[in-house]
């Protein structure tokens, strides 16, 4: 077994295939019909569409003349085949395994080669009903599977990318600092400061008006408050963001599902092609057994809107609005794993 990968015994499989069927039944309910793409993809489809997480994609070896890169996620190739086939509206599920370059830590569920489980909505709709449906099938599928306690935190990569302009970022610096700000749930501020400010070039008054920002949380009235911030209230893509999580919150409050969801500023979400309202779950705490302490296992599901993706793989730049979620099945079945102390046999 290489590192970062794992082999799963019967007893380990039939625990898996209850976590699946719970998730693909409820895309299935939600109207999403199943599809597949290529594990491999040309490697010029998957560059620059990741951001800092491109250095984490699997190159094959040439042998053809071909270079070809293994899929980093079902969300780029979903992009691709839209594009390819000129489909302008869809609703689709995939389960399928990504492979990533990463540093493995397997008491987090975070893996090289993992399984994702994916549900999209393409197409022209009502501005946040699709949105709305995500964060729904979210709620539905963690209520199922009962792992606890759990938050939904959302956020929208144009109030990101205001609060960068109006704190002084400089534009060049935006991605990176995207990218670090992204690692707040497992960084402490402190640190993500000394990463933006050192390594990353940025002049600490400015570090220092981002952290103003990424320390609010809360529900409705934040969206509100924020519409009356002296500086955020100037940008007008932050305007724009902030009106739609407006709107998506009247949705959420309609499918009763508004206390579970966070409007958290610290929300990044690192990849590149985010445009719109973005989305991480967490577990607010993991019953163990009596004494054990809590597993940390960051976010189990998460999500955004991305509709410049399928416009990068059309010829003539014919754009498709997306918006997505991504269930964490590894992190999801090491919790259950550990509650039921299912191992190789």
């Amino acid at each position: 077994m290489w590192p970062g990968t794992r082999d799963l015994s019967p007893q380990q499989m039939v625990v898996r295939e209850k976590i699946l069927d719970l998730v693909v039944s409820c895309f299935k309910r939600h109207g999403a019909k199943g599809m597949d793409t290529p594990a491999f993809e040309l490697k010029e489809m998957l560059t620059e569409k990741y951001g800092e997480g491109s250095g984490l994609v699997y190159d094959l070896k040439d042998q053809g003349g071909e270079l070809l890169s293994l899929r980093y996620d079902l969300t780029v190739p979903f992009a691709r085949y839209l594009a390819m086939n000129k489909v302008k509206k869809m609703k689709r599920y995939h389960v399928g395994k990504v492979w990533r370059r990463e540093s493995p830590t397997i008491v987090q569920g975070r893996y090289r080669e993992f399984c994702q489980c994916d549900f999209d909505i393409a197409g022209q709709f009502d501005p946040m009903i699709p949105d709305a449906e995500c964060l729904k099938i979210m709620c539905e599928i963690l209520n199922g599977l009962q792992l606890g306690d759990f938050l939904i935190k959302v956020n929208d990569r144009r109030i990101v990318d205001g609060m960068f302009a109006v704190c002084g970022v400089p534009e060049s610096k935006f991605r990176t600092i995207c990218s670090s700000i992204d690692k707040l749930d497992k960084m402490a501020w402190k640190d993500v400061r000394h990463e933006m400010v050192a390594k990353k070039g940025l002049a600490p008054e400015v570090a220092d008006r981002i952290g103003d920002y990424v320390q609010c949380h809360g529900g409705e009235s934040l969206v509100k408050q924020m519409f009356q911030d002296p500086r955020l209230s100037q940008n007008k893509q932050a305007l724009e963001g902030l009106g739609d999580l407006k709107l998506l919150f009247e949705y959420l409050t309609l499918f009763g599902i508004a206390e579970k969801i966070s409007f958290d500023l610290s929300l990044a979400r690192g990849l590149d092609y985010y445009t719109g309202v973005i989305y991480e779950a967490v577990l607010l705490h993991t019953p163990t057994q009596a004494g054990e302490e809590p597993l940390s296992v960051g976010s189990v599901a998460a999500g955004g809107r991305y509709d410049g993706l399928v416009g990068m793989f059309d010829p003539k730049g014919h754009k498709v609005p997306c918006v997505g979620l991504s269930i964490g099945v590894e992190r999801i079945f090491n919790i259950v794993e550990q509650r039921m102390k299912v191992g190789p046999r």
